[in-house]
């Protein structure tokens, strides 16, 4: 037996664990498992454990899939609204000047993490703090089944204009000048038919994910050959592919690897440097200031005609420091224009920063309603078209959530309500398939305290119908109606038994377990289409 490789590989699995159990920890106190990751990090630089090349390698490839999964994401029709581009870039201004000031305010009161820093230095660190956390956000997001609201889609936006500066400067960084080949680069927009052809052909099985890597690696690769960052190039192939209907499904299959070879990345960002008294207290100082990049989203937004709720929710949602900044700091340190201890105060900062995002972020219908008269101080006369109160009119029975299961519902009920029933969700592509096939649906966001402040002026509804995939929003939309005293019967779906109890006991009067019913479903199915059809026992009605 070769001892030494197995004392190798016992070395690559003692980090492994002990990630495992650090970001095992996190997510029991609702915090995003690199959290844990980080921390891991810090014990292992202070126990003595040298970087490994399995860890390195972890670090590089995590970066590279990060870039492509954004590419995957990228939707022009998102980017191009001004409370995109626009809020962006100013933000982006805004915070970097702001933060560069702070950090000289701290250089001239003598703390000793700042000398010898000139304003380059510091406007490279203030950079770094300007961005929000992708990987906070968008699990967040998931959790509440909010990735396809308003405010989701903006904040989503927001970040991936973020991280095309981050691109822009790490592709900057490196500093080095194309080759002549760099022009054949131009090859990949002809070859964007045939690369869809190949994604609709892998089917959806494991195939998809060695396409995705095959495409995020070579991407690198081609890029490297012809003397530009490869990170740049996994991005390029994620923006090829993000077109075809296919691209989120892929996006979400490759979302699990590219968080696992993150974990290299934030292990070696612990073991970079010494966690010292310096690099805490520094920290320390600049989490808090995330707040006022929150109060800068919010003002920016308001003033780009959002309604003080959705610009809250971003802004909320964006309260964070992030992943890419690390990035950055990393670039910085590994060009010799930061010292190293700046990667640990950054750490901290953001480790703390998502402990203060968890907490507004768990808190984000306590924070408007009760202070809304003060909120919507700040919004603008004007509103957006998709970002309008919604009116139920006079239907009786409201569906709210138009998948699946409130379809079917909306359809089985249509046949006796008629024009009394209407059907609302938060997806504008589902609005519009939904409206295309005339069904009566409209978009809205269903937790939204306005829309129910609304509905208990004018509405007729006798009954709600909650279809939703996430208990989180069912139970928001729950407590609104709670808070409205509403009247009439209200109706949930369940995924698992222990649901059901929760939402019996928050006001749900008739709760459907999903999987539950969907067999008693699929037996009465067969059982009339026998009925009706004895011979044909391949129906696809």
């Amino acid at each position: 037996m070769d001892f030494e490789s197995l004392a190798v590989g016992l070395n690559d699995l003692g980090w492994i664990a002990l990630a495992f159990v650090f970001g095992y920890a996190a997510r029991q106190i609702k915090l995003p498992p690199l959290v844990g990751y980080l921390a891991a990090g810090f014990l292992l630089q202070a126990v003595g454990f040298e970087n490994v090349s399995l860890l390195e390698q972890f670090a590089d490839l995590g970066i590279t899939l990060l870039l492509f999964t954004v590419g995957l994401k990228l939707n022009l029709r998102t980017l191009i609204r001004p409370q995109v581009w626009a809020v962006t870039a100013i933000h982006m201004v805004f915070v970097v000047v702001f933060l560069g000031i702070a950090l000289y305010a701290l250089y001239l009161f003598g703390s000793p993490a700042l000398a010898g820093m000139d304003m380059p230095e510091l406007a490279l660190v203030a950079f770094a703090l300007s961005f929000s956390s992708t990987v906070f956000v968008v699990k967040v997001l998931e959790e509440r089944g909010e990735m396809t609201s308003l405010h989701g889609r903006i904040a989503i936006g927001i970040l991936i204009m973020q991280d095309i500066a981050a691109v822009v400067f790490i592709a900057m960084s490196t500093g080095k000048i194309p080759s002549a080949w760099a022009l054949g680069l131009l090859l990949l927009i002809p070859a964007r038919r045939a690369l869809h052809a190949m994604l609709e052909s892998v089917g959806h099985g494991e195939l998809l994910i060695l396409y995705g890597l095959i495409l995020a690696l070579g991407g690198a690769e081609i890029f490297e050959l012809v003397g530009m960052k490869g990170d740049l190039g996994a991005l390029v192939l994620g923006v090829i592919i993000a077109s075809h209907p296919k691209s989120e499904e892929m996006a979400k299959t490759m979302l699990g690897f590219k968080d696992l070879f993150l974990l290299g990345f934030f292990l070696s960002i612990g073991l970079s440097a010494d966690l010292t008294w310096q690099t805490v207290s520094v920290g320390a100082i600049l989490a808090p200031l995330v707040v006022l990049k929150s109060a800068a989203f919010f003002a920016l937004l308001t003033a780009f005609k959002l309604r003080a709720r959705t610009a809250l929710l971003t802004s909320l949602n964006l309260t964070n420091y992030s992943e890419f900044g690390l990035i950055v700091a990393a670039i910085g340190v590994e060009s010799g224009w930061l010292s190293s201890d700046w990667l640990i105060t950054l750490s901290v900062a953001l480790t703390l920063s998502f402990v203060i995002a968890a907490f507004l972020n768990a808190n984000t219908y306590a924070i408007y309603a009760p202070y809304r008269a003060f909120w919507q101080r700040w919004q603008s006369v004007e509103r957006l078209e998709d970002d309008r109160i919604l009116d139920t009119g006079s239907a009786k029975i409201a569906i709210i959530g138009m998948g699946g299961i409130g379809t079917g519902a909306y359809d089985a009920l249509s046949e006796e309500a008629g024009p009394d029933i209407v059907g609302i969700d938060i997806d504008p592509d589902t609005v519009a398939n939904q409206r295309r096939q005339g069904r009566n649906v409209l978009l809205g966001d269903p937790s939204d305290a306005d829309f129910w402040d609304r509905v208990q002026v004018s509405h007729k509804l006798e009954m709600v119908m909650l279809a939703m995939p996430s208990l989180s929003t069912n139970l928001a939309v729950l407590e609104r109606l709670k808070a409205v005293s509403f009247t009439g019967r209200v109706a949930a779906t369940a995924k698992f038994p222990d649901e059901v109890e929760v939402l019996v006991e928050a006001g749900a009067e008739i709760v459907f377990n999903v999987y539950n019913e969907a067999g008693v479903g699929y037996a009465s199915h067969v059982v009339n289409q026998q009925k009706s059809s004895p011979t044909q026992t391949n129906s696809t009605s």
